[in-house]
């Protein structure tokens, strides 16, 4: 069974708010000594809270409708009526909920312990007993409660990682993930073995480190929905550097650069104002010629390293290329 689950559909449904009571205090003395009703309580709330111990949207598979509690209606002696109780969805950093109808983003989640009411329940009523005014000593009239909100959400999870890797199916984008953390991507030769994300922590000098994602390949039409489509674009989204891995055996590096820059553009042209570095992949079979030949094919003004994951060739350089510009100060990309 699949593991990563990064898209989920539910039936969501805030509660209604109590209604206020219509009611009049008793006396020994005075049937309707005057009004005494209390207010209804408000309907519950449906809130996202971020867990930075989840990974996947795997734990709500099995939840096709999300329904919170009713608020109580207000009572006599300006008893009012309990609220409604919360159901909190524990979701990973990196979620966003969508309403489905509007494709509206209703909720981002990007910190652990954050809480967003994406759906809050309806507001109670108010009783008699606050309508009372010295020209209308027995008002006869209390609130219904607001009615919840309701309709079906999209739950998308949006892998948060500081560098993105990005290339064709089998550029060896899994090899070098495994080369360089302590993840485990299944590698194999052929195209799409990474159907899902893959995370790992890259350990750099004095103790540093950062997170790297190994995507799934993209292909020209990406964001046509072709492929793995959609699915594979929006976790680039996160990224803040995005490593585009080219193969050192590839027919044509600028026109493999040139294709995965335009999916992303077609996709979201706010992609192109993220950082973009490039690494020629497989680099042992390459002498200092070939080299000079492929570097002068790429753009001039991205960064590249020649990498080898196998023999471990230009690793601690990708590694510095990558951690300057994590944190250098963010300029677009130029193609």
């Amino acid at each position: 069974m699949e593991n990563f689950v990064d898209y989920i559909r539910v039936f969501c449904k805030s509660g209604h708010g109590g209604a206020g009571s219509r009611h009049f205090m008793r006396t020994k003395f005075k049937a309707m000594a005057g009004p005494d009703g209390g207010d209804g309580g408000r309907g519950g709330h449906l809130i996202l809270r971020g867990n930075s111990q989840l990974w996947t949207l795997l734990h709500l598979r099995w939840y096709k409708n999300v329904i919170a509690e009713n608020g109580g209606n207000g009572s006599g002696d300006n008893c009012t009526g309990a609220n409604g109780k919360d159901i909190v969805i524990e979701v990973p950093l990196g979620t966003i909920v969508r309403d489905e109808e509007t494709g509206e983003v209703e909720a981002e989640i990007l910190e652990h312990g954050q809480e967003v009411i994406f759906m809050p329940g309806g507001q109670g009523g108010r009783g008699n007993a606050y309508f009372k005014s010295a020209t209308n000593q027995a008002p006869e009239y209390a609130q219904p409660g607001e009615p919840g909100r309701e309709g079906w959400k999209l739950l998308e999870l949006k892998v948060l990682a500081d560098v993105g890797l990005v290339g064709f199916p089998n550029a060896g984008k899994s090899t070098l993930l495994s080369a360089i953390t302590a993840a485990k991507p299944k590698i194999a030769n052929y195209a799409f073995t990474t159907l899902t994300p893959q995370l790992g922590m890259v350990e750099y000098r004095d103790n540093k480190s950062f997170c790297m994602a190994d995507l799934p390949g993209i292909i020209e039409g990406a964001h046509e929905g072709k492929g793995l489509g959609h699915r594979f674009l929006r976790h680039i989204e996160r990224n803040s550097v995005l490593l585009f891995v080219i193969p050192a055996d590839s027919a044509d590096h600028r026109k493999e650069y040139n294709v995965l820059v335009n999916e992303l553009e077609q996709y979201n042209p706010e992609m192109l104002d993220k950082q973009f570095l490039v690494a020629i992949s497989k680099s042992d079979m390459l002498d200092d010629e070939l080299k000079t030949a492929i570097a002068a094919e790429l753009p001039p003004n991205v960064p590249h390293v020649f990498i080898s994951s196998v023999t471990q060739t230009g690793l601690q350089e990708l590694k510095d290329v990558l951690w300057d510009a994590l944190n250098a100060e963010v300029s677009p990309s130029s193609l």
